[in-house]
């Protein structure tokens, strides 16, 4: 290809991206210290935000090869594009394969290890694109080989960054760097990537991309909302640090940082843009609104500025009390309540009802822009959202043999609406209807429908219906953790005997528990279509 017509390409590709971004939904973590949970556990989260992102949650059963085997590599493993995954390139293949969960972002592998994502903003002069670029690691697809390949976070950290130094990294969401929180019974880190731009190659001799990660302090707890939140690097510092080689040579050559001024090198500054698009700079109202919700969350007893920069916040804050999983779980949930980006308080939700103003049964948190527009209320990105394909958190913990040692609390579509299922990681298998979606045809035996379906009923009379959802909800999720000490103890005394007999078990509770629920929302839909038909409604 000529230099004037990559060019061309290039131009038309970040055109592209422009518009693209302004639709983008993107995601939010927060990972907890094993000293920061009320139970040692470590956790990370994860709300997928693309409202057709794969959200089958299937187990892809580790193998052995023969040496000289080679790895697929793919384009559209997030299901985002309607087509199947793309084979883009190969790499060698390793002679044994760990089982892993595969969904748009695989999330976790049979020995434990859990990767949360969420994309973070980086310069202009990084980026690349598919498929006019040579780099071919998206970082899905760097999960789907970490998990395959790792007994650790720490070995998931090494496996990702050479894969990605070697071949390149590839944005899959807009053209932006990624953020990934990955977790084991141990330790939580924050690992992030950046691209080494359009014009790099493998044959250049140069790094594909730019990596560092950062430990999570155990007694803390990090949020990550799309931005970067890496600043300053000790990479002698080996206990909280991991980074590659080259961590500060692109920021030096873009002109980006000069080491003779005397200042300290900050990674968020030398590669994330500070202004620029609203949704992808240090400076978005959008992952302001969502730090400013969380850690005041964490921390009530502090004031937090609703409008502080975001680079204001530190890397890791220690919470005025342990958390939960229930308390990550309700994080996820959230909508600003309580803070002034709150869109259920706008003026336009209260009607007047004799000489007193009410708030109207219709006032949602998860406005469409139809409705934003109708009505004039400005939007404030929430941490939940409608057009989430799913979400979880996972509770890592020491102490338990393998087939139990991470649970991952898994729910479909708005974290606000729906249900956190139990699925250990020595889960052999899920329920066929937790696997099956078509995005163009409605069907009763997908349990995605159900949950879709269950948002939109209560979004459209959300202060009456979402009380109707509490009612089936709130006693299923803790019924699931009422018998979660008995449900180890069982797994404990089976695997004494034989792992195999305890991960058969463990398949088949986490089975029951996808089956409860998705019976559970199915009637939940059937009781919101009869209550608040336009027939009954006044």
């Amino acid at each position: 290809m000529n230099m004037r017509k990559a060019c061309f390409r290039l131009c038309t590709a970040l055109a592209v991206v422009a518009l693209f971004v302004g639709s983008v939904s993107a995601c939010t973590d927060i990972v907890v210290g094993k000293k920061a949970s009320v139970d040692g556990s470590v956790m990370t989260s994860h709300t997928a935000d693309g409202a057709f992102y794969d959200a089958n949650v299937r187990v892809i059963k580790g193998k052995k090869f023969p040496k000289g085997s080679k790895a697929d590599v793919f384009w559209n493993i997030i299901g985002e594009e309607n087509y199947a995954p793309k084979k883009i390139g190969e790499i060698p293949q390793v002679e044994e394969t760990y089982t892993y969960f595969h969904v748009g972002y695989p999330f976790m592998n049979e020995h434990g290890v859990a990767i949360g994502e969420t994309t973070i903003p980086q310069k202009e002069n990084l980026k690349t694109f598919y498929p006019d670029g040579k780099a071919i690691m998206t970082i899905e697809q760097l999960e789907v080989f970490a998990l395959q390949r790792a007994k650790t976070a720490r070995e998931a950290i090494k496996v990702i960054g050479e894969l990605a130094e070697k071949y390149g990294f590839l944005p899959s969401c807009g053209s932006e760097g990624e953020c990934l929180t990955i977790t084991d019974s141990d330790e939580a880190w924050v690992f992030e990537m950046f691209s080494a731009g359009f014009m790099w190659t493998p044959e250049s001799g140069k790094p594909g991309a730019i990596w560092a990660a950062q430990r999570v302090p155990d007694d803390c707890v990090v949020v990550v909302p799309n931005i970067s939140r890496i600043r300053n690097i000790d990479p002698n510092d080996k206990s909280n640090f991991i980074v590659c080689k080259h961590y500060m040579e692109p920021a030096i050559e873009n002109g980006w940082y000069n080491p003779k001024d005397g200042k300290p090198f900050v990674w968020q500054e030398a590669y994330s843009p500070l202004t620029g698009n609203d949704d992808w700079s240090l400076s978005s109202i959008w992952v302001r609104d969502r730090l400013h919700t969380l850690y005041s969350k964490l921390d009530p007893s502090r004031e937090w500025d609703p409008y502080a920069e975001t680079m204001s916040y530190p890397f890791a804050i220690k919470p005025a009390k342990n958390l939960s999983v229930q308390d990550v779980m309700e994080m996820l949930k959230s909508y600003m309540t309580g803070t002034p980006f709150d869109m259920t308080e706008n003026n336009a939700w209260y009607v007047r009802e004799g000489d007193k103003m009410v708030k109207s049964p219709l006032a949602t948190p998860f406005m469409t822009s139809d409705q934003r527009k109708l009505l004039n209320i400005p939007y404030y990105r929430p941490v939940a959202k409608y057009d989430c394909a799913y979400s979880f958190v996972s509770q890592a913990r020491s102490g338990y043999p393998t087939p139990l040692k991470t649970v991952l609390w898994f729910g479909y579509d708005n974290p606000n609406t729906t249900c956190y299922v139990p699925i250990y990681c020595g889960a052999l298998d899920t329920r066929e209807n937790w696997r099956t979606f078509d995005r163009d045809a409605f069907s009763l035996n997908s349990a995605q429908w159900a949950f879709i379906l269950a948002d939109d009923l209560v979004n459209k009379r959300y202060q009456d219906a979402i009380k109707d959802l509490h009612q089936v909800r709130d006693p299923l999720e803790e019924t699931f953790f009422k018998e979660q000490k008995d449900v180890d103890a069982k797994a404990l005394e089976l695997s004494k005997k034989n792992l195999q007999s305890a991960k058969d078990y463990l398949t088949e509770y986490t089975k029951s528990c996808m089956e409860k629920v998705e019976k559970a929302w199915w009637n939940l839909n059937w009781t919101l279509i009869t209550k608040y038909n336009n027939n009954k409604v006044k």
